[in-house]
């Protein structure tokens, strides 16, 4: 016994040489393979893996190396340290593949970041540890003693898990002085075992024999299996049953139910009574075919008791065996087709998948491994795999029953965040039968986009003399990001208006993009301005978009009427002089107004306020004009006093009044007696009321005053000097620069100039002047009554009939101006 463990602990080492000779074998396309034998310990180094893939241990680590072994238990493990696999469990080749062979382990190690898949396969190989062995250690046969030399008796095979060289090689039959061992090779590899009888029998000599048959296997030590065979013999039959055929051919499809007929074999026997008689019977001892098939033993017909699969068997062979009344047989045997059906779905495993990825992600970005199998056969075992419409990926075929999802075009979370992809396998059978498999892939946000605005351009209204600090407009935009990225922040560009920061104007909230005032706002000095306001992300690095927002400023009532005609002086009496000729609709001045705001508050009308007689002027509400309403008489009062008010169309409104002297006399001397009357009177209440108050007072406007009348004096005399000799022009009534009103209506926005044209003979000219109305408006000072004569004298020059000054009428009415 020593002898033999020791010659099996050198077997043993045999192999395992053997197997190192064979270990590391690395194929193409990421695929190695190995070879180690069955039964080693737990623990034991199968191969250093990452030296044959060409992969360091940080790889492993970084990869978060695993393997995936699909259905079969898992006897293998990683070792991620020392790269390396290892036995996890004890391998016994006979029960992880049976007869199939070779025996292999498909395993795949996956690697993450990137993504990495290589194909394992550790073929198996068998080691002489199982003994052939019979299913019954004794059999037993009666024989006639008239058996004939050459009949045959069939023997129960033995049975040896192992495969090749350590499985069942040889029989062995002793004594062999009756009987000769027969062996007969079959279509699946096995024996067939009959005993030929090549001595006739005599029941006289010898009732019983004893046999010994043994099987054999070719391992190293062999080994054996022996079953006793016991002959009786008994007194003649002399024919033995034969079947009609040595082998019967069915077919069977695997879904075929229990108790469908498979086929019927038939044996005949010449021999006649009990020897005559035939049974039937299966002699396949492995207990999967007594669970499959049943024989009639009457009738020989084969039916189908269990289920059949053909991913687990392809052909099935029955043995059957024929025996009669006197112990006679015959064998033959039945091979049983089967045949496929389309009865196994598609399996889809996932090997590993991403649960995110960027958006950004390049094509042909690998999200997700999976592997497909199908044990049908030819049609109905091809696989096509195919994802859900309208989603930006695509599934490859990278190796067979390996498929890879990996993106097809660029992602867009902005589109979608999150797409459920479904993988469906179907295969080519019909009716086809397809199985599917749901991951769930979540996009992240990559800043790509800009906010944007909801306008192109804003525009916002102020009232002007706002108060610091309002609220003026909001600016909005979005982001079509997402958290952080979508974050929307304003500023305020930085620029000018008039030469001043922009900033000193409005601000702009960070947060919410709301506009406000920083200062108030004057209409009259600014309208409008406009501005950039930058819509910046929280990105890295940031993304921004501009808008440009433009800020009117809206008018308020903030400004009177002013008057520009007639001009009101301190110390003078202006007079506008109406002939007592004058008709109904006389003109008898304009007044003049502007407002600077703007809209309908600049809209000015004017009104009569006050009058010394009411009944016989008005003022035209529109445009300012002073007209007479009826006949002036002889009645009339000389001096008349109009008190005209001015009022602009705001709300509220703001006016500005003006008094106008009008004179109503056709002579110099007649008007100039009521005004200097007028004035001296004033005067002298003045004077009075001073001199009351305090004497040195009066003294000094006494001087004053008198210095005031030569200064005076000088300068008419100087300008009636240039007007008589120096100018072909008449005196104009009063405007002041840049303003003239052409439309009207009282107002002047605009910048006029007022041309006259004359030819050298005024009288002769297209535009005809008056020489009377020259008299219509008088300035009179209070001093100057003491230079009537002189101008009287020069009134007499202007009525002469050739002379060549004449005063023209300039749409306020004929003008003459006196100092």
């Amino acid at each position: 016994m020593d002898c033999y463990l020791e010659y099996l602990d050198n077997t043993m080492r045999r192999q395992v040489l053997l197997f190192l000779w064979f270990l590391c074998i690395t194929s193409v396309c990421g695929q190695v393979s190995y070879s180690i034998p069955e039964e080693m310990e737990k623990g034991a180094i199968v191969c250093n893996v990452a030296q044959d893939l060409g992969l360091d241990h940080k790889r492993l680590k970084s990869g978060k190396a695993r393997l995936h072994s699909g259905d079969s238990a898992e006897y293998i493990e990683l070792n991620r340290d020392m790269g390396v696999l290892l036995i996890k469990e004890r391998i016994d080749r006979e029960t992880l593949c049976g007869e199939i062979t070779p025996c292999a382990l498909h395993l795949q190690m996956i690697l993450e970041n990137p993504m990495e898949l290589f194909r394992i396969t550790i073929e198996i190989t068998d080691i002489n540890d199982n003994a052939p062995s019979f299913s019954s250690s004794e059999k037993r046969f009666e024989i006639s003693e008239s058996a004939v030399i050459g009949s045959k008796f069939v023997l129960a095979k033995a049975i040896d898990a192992d495969i090749g060289t350590n499985g069942l090689q040889s029989y062995l039959l002793k004594p062999t002085h009756n009987f000769a061992l027969k062996l007969e090779n079959q279509a699946d590899g096995s024996k067939k075992v009959e005993m030929v009888l090549q001595k006739p029998l005599d029941r006289e000599q010898e009732e019983r024999i004893s046999l010994i048959l043994t099987a054999l296997d070719g391992g190293q030590p062999r080994m054996s299996g022996t079953m006793q065979i016991t002959v009786n013999v008994l007194d003649a039959n002399d024919n033995a049953p034969v079947f009609t055929k040595t082998v019967y051919k069915a077919t069977l499809r695997e879904n075929s139910q229990r108790g469908t007929s498979v086929i019927t074999v038939t044996a005949s026997d010449k021999d006649r009574g009990s020897n005559g008689e035939i049974s039937y019977a299966i002699s396949n001892l492995e207990a999967r075919f007594l669970d499959l098939f049943q024989i009639d033993r009457q009738t020989g017909e084969v039916v189908l008791i269990g289920e059949i699969d053909y991913e687990k068997a392809k052909l099935l062979q029955i043995d059957v065996e024929a025996t009669d009344k006197g112990g006679l047989s015959d064998s033959s045997k039945i091979l049983v087709d089967i045949i496929d059906v389309n009865d196994n779905s598609p399996q889809l495993k996932i090997l590993s998948n991403s649960d995110a990825i960027s958006e950004d992600s390049p094509e042909n970005t690998v999200i997700a491994m999976l592997s497909v199998n199908d044990p049908d056969s030819e049609k109905n075992g091809e696989i096509k795999c195919h994802i859900n419409d309208e989603i930006p990926f695509k599934i490859q075929n990278t190796m067979n029953g390996f498929y890879s999802l990996v993106t097809e075009v660029a992602l867009d979370r902005e589109v979608s965040p999150q797409y459920n992809i479904t993988v469906t396998c179907s295969d080519e059978g019909v009716p086809s039968l397809s199985s599917s498999v749901t991951l769930t892939l979540q996009i992240s946000d990559v800043n790509d986009n800009a906010p944007d605005f909801e306008r192109s351009s804003y525009e916002a209204y102020i009232v002007e003399n706002n108060t610091p600090g309002l609220s003026i407009f909001t600016v909005k935009a979005t982001d079509a990001d997402w958290n952080q990225n979508a974050r929307v922040s304003y500023i305020l560009e930085d620029s000018s208006v008039n030469g001043v920061p922009v900033s000193s104007y409005v601000s702009v909230s960070a947060d919410s993009g709301v506009i406000h005032a920083v200062r108030s706002f004057d209409y009259e000095q600014i309208k409008d301005f406009q501005f950039h306001v930058k819509a910046q992300d929280g990105g890295s690095p940031p993304l921004s978009s501009n808008v440009t927002v433009k800020i009117l400023i809206q008018d308020q009532n903030d400004n009177p009427p002013q008057v520009l005609y007639p001009v009101q002086t301190g110390g003078s009496v202006v007079a506008e002089m109406v002939p007592r000729s004058a008709d109904v609709g006389y003109l008898v001045t304009k007044v003049v107004a502007v407002d600077v705001d703007s809209g309908q508050n600049a809209w000015l009308s004017y009104k009569l306020q006050k009058a010394t007689d009411r009944a016989l002027f008005e003022v035209g509400s529109q445009n300012g004009e002073i007209r007479t309403i009826r006949q002036v008489t002889d009645k009339d009062a000389v001096k008349q006093r109009l008190t005209v008010i001015v009022e602009d169309n705001g709300q509220p409104s703001r006016s500005a009044t003006v008094i106008v002297n009008v004179a109503v006399a056709d002579s110099f001397p007649e008007v100039l007696s009521e005004f200097t009357d007028f004035t001296h009177d004033k005067e002298y209440n003045d004077n009075l009321t001073f001199y009351l108050v305090l004497a040195l007072a009066v003294v000094s406007f006494l001087f004053i005053t008198c210095l005031v009348v030569i200064i005076s004096v000088k300068i008419y005399r100087w300008r009636q000097s240039r007007i008589l000799y120096h100018s072909s022009l008449p005196v104009i009534p009063y405007y002041p620069p840049r303003y003239s009103d052409t439309l009207g209506t009282g107002t002047l926005p605009h910048v006029y100039n007022y041309e006259v044209c004359r030819t050298t003979d005024s009288r002769k000219s297209d535009c005809k002047f008056g020489t009377v109305g020259s008299q219509n408006v008088l300035i009179m000072d209070p001093s100057s009554t003491g230079t009537m004569q002189r101008i009287q004298s020069e009134k007499n020059i202007l009525d002469e009939p050739d002379s060549p000054l004449e005063v023209s009428r300039m749409g306020l009415g004929d003008v003459a101006c006196f100092r």
